[in-house]
């Protein structure tokens, strides 16, 4: 589990966040310009409502028996036709923006899916899988509810305090200063509101990731949570992160909702100043009582985008926080390009040999140290060791998940560093002791990674390992549908199903991690005769911890702390009476 991040990070580069939201509205920046178009007039016509409700009080307000009803009716009616106009053209720029808000954060979301796909193996080493799913799911979701509701409300507040503020103006420059006067004392708070929120909104978005990362180990585990009877001590450690994620969000937000509250006691403050001079000019006879009615109105329509920017400004801090660590996803550095010139593998026969290869997943850690071997063509390699030997490490060095740091590994002769990733890669069927399976039918899952193979491959690969019987006896056959990650079948047919895949793929070497290790003892040797004849001819490369499974190997590497301490056959090894003798005895004694 990650460590719990329990310091306040205030955004390395909250412009450059911002800068980037934006970029991703640029495919849709002719909709953006037809929402601003609507959102002027649909304020203009909003701003004109005061200015027509000052006319009518001053009509009305002309004296006892004097009152022209139908001068007031013609500016109320006015009056009302404005505002529906405005409304039906916000519902319309709602609904415009709600569209360009799903598909930015469609594009988003395919962005990231597509990056992770590029990213290098150490990436997902690193990083827990449900503190990546929280920046796929929840980050998005935050930043795209933003760009859906915070940016009408942006341009919907410039042009209503622009607009308000031209016609306060034009009305009275006492009252218009009176109102002027409170905008400063709303700057200058929020500013400083904003330096203690902002950092509270990137924890609160840490701790919803650690969070999410918690709960996807723990539902992965949960029959050994539960085997080992460690469900109170689970909830215990879930209910202190839960605590400090709900913690995160209290914090972050009893700062938040203060701003709104005190904008508008900042705004009721000044509409008190605006009565009590209003009353003074009124009296003095420089200001109708229409007049003071419009500017009123004007004054609400000015403080009501300043409190709205308030509010905006959590959502923003909030957005901001989630955009960063998308975008740290976005720049994380991707697997390294194929060296200019590199060339693709083909017709590959199989030869592998590593010369003198060191390699440590830290720098400052070795975990391969001058590491020499050779794999002749169609040879079976075994790699045993004990735990932490470095046995999976060579794997990933085969396949390039990693590259070496010293020395080489070539294939018929040529270094895999100056073949391309994807040729070495299609060079190897792979089968792991963590089998992956996804939902889909029987026959997708078998057909991976071989276009357009028919039912009759499948099939041949399937009775191969053994696997057909089982198949045949599901309700629609190979159609079956598996649930996802297989819960629905068991571990050893879901191992029996990588291995009809690898066998299907039919790539010219094999690497096989504990491959067998879910299956019973009969079926094993049954996996392994068959396996035996498929690959006849193809170089593959096994990893077992149960050593009678290799004894048929054509050679074995025994390895320890990062080196080969003996290589040779079983036999050979067993008459040394070495470490492998020693590891062999260990299992049957």
């Amino acid at each position: 589990m990650a460590r719990r991040d329990s310091i306040m990070h205030k955004p390395r580069d909250a412009r450059g966040a911002f800068r980037r939201m934006v970029a991703f509205l640029g495919p849709h920046r002719y909709t953006i310009a037809l929402v601003a178009g609507l959102c002027v007039l649909s304020n203009l016509l909003a701003l004109w409502g005061p200015n027509l409700a000052g006319s009518a009080i001053n009509e009305a307000a002309a004296g006892a028996g004097r009152v022209n009803f139908d001068r007031v009716w013609y500016f109320a009616s006015r009056m009302l036709i404005c505002y529906l106009a405005s409304s039906l053209l916000t519902v319309s720029i709602h609904a415009l923006m709600m569209r360009v808000s799903k598909r930015t954060a469609q594009r988003m979301r395919q962005d990231v899916f597509d990056k992770l796909m590029r990213l290098p193996v150490g990436y997902f080493d690193r990083h827990q899988a449900g503190d990546i799913i929280s920046r796929v799911s929840y980050d998005i979701d935050v930043i795209s509810t933003c760009m859906a509701t915070d940016v009408v409300a942006i341009l919907t507040s410039v042009v209503t305090v622009l607009g308000s503020v031209v016609m306060m103006f034009s009305i009275s420059l006492p009252l218009s200063a009176v109102v002027l006067f409170s905008v400063p004392t709303a700057v200058i708070y929020t500013s400083r509101m904003r330096k203690i929120t902002q950092p509270r909104f990137v924890k609160r978005s840490r701790s919803y990731g650690v969070m999410n990362g918690f709960v996807e180990e723990m539902l992965s585990g949960q029959k050994t949570i539960q085997a080992y009877a460690y469900e109170a001590q689970v909830e215990d450690r879930f209910d202190a992160i839960n605590s400090g994620a709900a913690e995160a969000y209290y914090d972050a937000d009893r700062y938040g909702v203060t701003i709104g509250p005190t904008m508008g006691a900042i705004n009721n403050l000044t509409l008190s100043l605006i009565a009590l001079l209003g009353s003074v000019l009124y009296m003095g006879g420089s200001i109708t009582l229409g007049s003071i009615s419009s500017f009123v109105l004007y004054s609400r329509k000015f403080s009501g985008p300043i409190n709205e920017i308030a509010n905006v400004i959590n959502e923003l801090f909030s957005a901001l926080a989630a955009s960063e660590r998308v975008f740290a996803l976005l720049d994380e550095p991707e697997e390294l390009a194929d060296r200019e010139g590199a060339v693709s593998l083909r017709d590959v026969e199989g030869h592998v040999r590593l010369s003198h290869v060191s390699f440590g997943y830290e720098a400052a850690k070795t975990i391969i140290h001058d590491l020499s071997m050779e794999a002749p063509a169609g040879r079976l390699i075994a790699i045993v060791g004990p735990t932490g030997a470095g046995k999976t490490t060579i794997i990933n060095l085969l396949m390039r998940f990693y590259d070496v740091d010293g020395g080489a590994i070539t294939v018929d002769g040529t270094d895999i560093r100056e073949a391309t990733r994807r040729s070495v890669r299609g060079a190897y069927a792979m089968v792991l002791q963590d089998t992956w399976v996804f939902r889909g039918t029987i026959f997708e899952n078998i057909a991976y990674g071989r276009e357009n193979a028919t039912m009759e491959e499948v099939v041949r690969a399937a009775k191969a390992a053994h696997i057909h019987p089982f198949i045949m006896r599901l309700p629609q056959g190979y159609q079956t549908v598996i649930s996802e990650d297989g819960g629905n079948i068991s571990k050893g047919q879901k191992q029996l199903l990588t291995i009809a895949r690898a066998m299907l793929y039919d790539a010219p070497m094999l690497i096989l991690d504990e491959a067998t290790s879910n299956v019973d003892t009969s079926t094993e040797k049954e996996i392994q005769h068959a396996m035996r004849e498929l690959m006849r001819g193809r170089t593959c490369f096994v990893i077992a911890h149960r050593l009678s499974t290799i004894q048929h190997a054509d050679h074995i590497l025994v390895l320890h702390q990062g080196d080969v301490v003996e290589q040779g056959t079983h036999e050979e090894l067993m008459r040394s009476r070495g470490f492998y003798y020693r590891l062999y005895r260990a299992q049957f004694e």
